[in-house]
């Protein structure tokens, strides 16, 4: 069974649902960028506090910086019985990079799986999105929908929209990530480990064509 995976999509695609889904039914360790951040500068690590002395100012945290904390969390034991990269690689440095050390710590990458979607629909699903301001459960306004409308089922707290979820900022951010991500398609796919999944399928049907692959 393949093991070593980077999860890649551009917003919108199902990156985070789909990831839980994996991590439930096979024994990965998830590997997030963001959570190795915030660990990091939570136990104030040297690394940590150099991410965080970036991240504070609003800056984007520098490729090398990136590179040591993934290298730091792949080394750690938990990871030989395989694990879901998720946020990294962002750019052909890093992906550079991440090929070198999963060499030298002898945790080769197996598969890139990456989720392809339409961009009209990509725009659907995220402007549509809502999140609970008290507990932070997620819905959405066509998919999703609470019970009563604005308030959140859970905990009856109040349904918002992200700033960054509107229409016009969406086709920025996809813009961006069509630029920056290109190259590590191309990267993967000379690598022969580049695998393409239909993201406008139903989500089950979506799990199970990616776990008949990861199965072969």
């Amino acid at each position: 069974m393949i093991k070593n995976i980077i999860l890649m999509g551009p917003p919108g695609a199902g990156k985070g649902t789909l990831a839980k889904m994996l991590l439930k039914e096979y024994d990965l360790v998830h590997i997030s960028t963001g959570d190795m951040f915030r660990e990091a500068m939570k136990a104030k690590t040297e690394l940590g506090i150099l991410a965080d002395s970036y991240i504070s100012k609003g800056h984007l945290v520098p490729d090398e910086v990136t590179i040591a904390l993934v290298k730091e969390r792949l080394s750690r034991e938990d990871t030989l019985k395989g694990f879901l990269l998720d946020g990294f690689p962002r750019t052909l440095p890093q992906a550079e990079a991440l090929e070198k050390i999963a060499i030298e710590i002898s945790r080769p990458i197996e598969a890139v799986i990456n989720l392809e979607c339409d961009q009209k629909e990509l725009i659907r699903r995220i402007s549509g999105r809502r999140v609970c301001k008290v507990c932070g459960a997620p819905y959405h306004i066509d998919t999703l929908k609470p019970k009563v409308d604005g308030i959140c089922d859970t905990c009856g707290g109040p349904l918002y929209q992200r700033n960054d979820d509107n229409e016009e900022s969406l086709k920025v951010r996809l813009q961006h990530y069509v630029v920056d991500t290109k190259p590590l398609i191309d990267y993967y796919e000379d690598r022969n480990l580049l695998v393409n999944f239909n993201s406008l399928v139903a989500l089950d049907v979506l799990f199970d064509e990616i776990s008949s692959f990861l199965k072969k």
